[in-house]
This record gives C-alpha cells, structure tokens and sequence, in this order.
C-alpha cells in the first residue's frame, strides 16, 4: 500500500475540503484522465484497487500515471473503548481530493480502451468522477 516514509506530524487534523483544485486538474502527461467532481478522501487501499483494475483493463499496454498520493493519516480508536483519553492511533492513510482533480491518467492504447479502463477504476473509488480526454487528441 502507498504510505509515505516520514511525515512532520503523526496525527493531524481532520480539516476542511473548501473550493475547487487549484493545481493538478489539466491533463499532463498522458491523453486521457480520472477527473474527480466532488470533494473527498480517497484511501491507499482504495488508489491501489483502482491502478489494479486499470492496468488488468489495459493488459500492460501503454502508461499509467496516478497523481495523487495519500499522505494524510487518520486516526482511529479500538471498538468499545470509553470516550475521552486523547486521540486514536493512525490507523490508515488517504489522499485528499478536491473537485477537478485528475487522479489518474493514461496514454498508448485506443480511447474506447482507455474509457472502459477509466470506468472501471472510478467504480473502485468513493468519490463521482468524469473521464476527460486530452483537447489535441487524434485519434
């Protein structure tokens, strides 16, 4: 699963997801993309399902580009333990997403391929999402 080696702080806040992506929501590298519509925290396990079932789609052809990381951790308490005694143990770890943010991208198969692989993987993923194409794609 993603994790990232070190971090500043071992538990954080929860915090607020306000407004629109500012960065990482125009196609970069490859043709066609995951574009997420609504605000959320996507899970390393729920990433991981999503890159499986879009290269199994692909069969190895092509690249795969996942541009979010999961660097967030959340904490969370054992079951049936009283309230009160401080804040839980991080317990996994998620990558926040604002609407417009392109989780992942693809290049080097066909766009009907592309699609059915994009669909897919957004059936992994908690959050609604839209597949976008690159505007100076050729087929």
């Amino acid at each position: 699963m993603l994790a990232p080696k070190k971090v500043k702080h071992r538990k954080t806040f929860k915090g607020k997801i306000k407004g629109d992506a500012k960065r990482g929501s125009q196609l970069s590298a490859g043709s066609f993309g995951l574009k997420t519509l609504e605000e959320g925290w996507i899970t390393d396990r729920q990433i991981e399902a999503a890159r499986v079932a879009l290269t199994r789609h692909l069969k190895r052809e092509g690249q795969v580009w996942i541009n979010i990381f999961p660097d967030k951790p959340i904490t969370k308490k054992p079951a049936e333990v009283r309230m009160g005694k401080g804040k839980g143990n991080p317990e996994l770890w998620v990558a926040v997403v604002k609407p417009g943010r392109i989780m992942f991208e693809a290049e080097g198969v066909p766009l009907d391929t592309a699609r059915e692989a994009m669909r897919l993987a957004a059936g992994k993923l908690p959050v609604k999402t839209k597949f976008v194409v690159r505007r100076d794609y050729e087929a």
